[in-house]
């Protein structure tokens, strides 16, 4: 636990951005579950206004976003604007508008987490921002109270993320994208459907580095031996590392960017299989690696004609290579579905199990709400 979340001590002042600011010091306070381009659009706001400016987070623990995360999302986003320092506390206390008990309580946890009682102006996007400012002694402003600007909410992007992706940021993309998982033995169409997958969705599919690493592998040992061949490619315990390293940096990276299903050809679990066939067994690092999508889909090698395209060895392993995956993905915790068939059958079967674990949705805990007064 950190400083920030410990309710211990209050992060640094940043540098200020101008003496000449219409306000010293803003504040702007909010959940910010998850955060959304209109908390982006406020925080510039506020930053552009005031010579430093200080963002509380506070959420409940109730809540399904870790506060840590949520600071990191705010810091990386406003990275470029230096005197916008993010901190935060978690509030459980109530929520009543109504009560000055309540508000004295969540008032507390916002000083305590700005270090300071001195603020100059509250920036909100809600009717609670004018009381808020009444009780830090500072100018209330208000900023697209309306969603007129920006129309999207926290509470709209939880029912659906996918309906509000374009108002989120990389790495709150990042965090609910949809990882599908494609595996298989050499030459059943992983990468066939990944891409016919990625294509049906309009979005991002990330290719398979061990192939990558293969064919630089076989090049290299070609400008000594011209006429060698996949056959002649050793492998090591340090490749299998490398290729979970950078297959799961390339993932990584593209749900960062990806619509809200992000499809990959293989991933650390499928490598440690892989390495079972060229060395024997998968070492504990490579296993421990592996990380849970949210389903995986495995192509089955029969009715699947072998293609020998100068990277491949496997063609009387593929059997094996099936059988190993099923026991491997039996335990794993993570939905599997088969792809049997042709082309055509495979890939609807895909579509199908893609369909119904974005129809699924996100299951977040609702923040601590105010009463019903009806």
């Amino acid at each position: 636990m950190n400083a920030e979340t410990s309710g211990r001590t209050p992060a640094p002042r940043v540098p200020a951005h101008s003496a000449a600011a219409e306000f010293g010091h803003g504040m702007v306070v909010g959940k910010f579950y998850p955060p959304h381009a209109g908390h982006h659009a406020l925080i510039r706001a506020a930053a552009a206004r005031c010579a430093e400016v200080t963002v509380v987070v506070a959420p409940s623990r109730r809540e399904s976003i870790a506060l840590a995360l949520r600071l990191d999302w705010l810091r990386e986003a406003h990275a470029d604007t230096p005197w916008v320092r993010v901190v935060g506390r978690y509030d459980d206390h109530p929520v009543d508008y109504a009560d000055p008990a309540v508000w004295d309580a969540h008032c507390a946890v916002f000083r305590e987490a700005v270090g300071s009682d001195s603020v100059d102006a509250v920036f909100s996007s809600e009717a609670y921002g004018a009381e808020l400012a009444r009780r830090f002694h500072a100018v209330p402003v208000s900023v697209d109270p309306d969603r007129r600007t920006v129309p999207v909410s926290g509470t709209a992007v939880r029912a659906d993320p996918a309906g509000h992706w374009r108002w989120l940021s990389p790495p709150v993309r990042a965090w609910f994208v949809r990882r599908v998982v494609v595996v298989g033995a050499e030459s059943t169409g992983t990468t066939t459907m990944a891409a016919a997958l990625a294509e049906h969705y309009g979005t991002s599919w990330v290719p398979e580095y061990g192939r990558e690493l293969t064919a630089r592998k076989l090049a290299r040992l070609r400008e000594r031996t011209p006429e060698a061949t996949v056959f002649d490619v050793v492998w090591d315990r340090d490749d299998f590392r490398a290729v979970v390293r950078e297959q799961q940096a390339a993932e990584d990276a593209a749900a960062r960017t990806s619509g809200p299903l992000l499809v990959c050809d293989t991933d650390a679990r499928a490598t440690a299989v892989w390495e079972e066939r060229y060395l024997g067994s998968a070492s504990e690092e490579v296993r421990a690696a592996a990380r849970r999508p949210a389903l995986y889909l495995l192509t089955d090698h029969r009715g699947v004609p072998f293609t020998d395209d100068g990277l491949r060895d496997g063609e009387h392993l593929r059997a094996w290579m099936t059988e190993r995956f099923r026991a491997e993905l039996a335990g794993c915790g993570v939905p599997v579905v088969e792809l049997t068939g042709s082309h055509a059958d495979r890939l609807a079967r895909a579509v199908r199990a893609c369909d119904d674990l974005l129809s699924a949705g996100w299951l977040l805990a609702d923040p601590i709400a105010a009463p019903d007064v009806h």
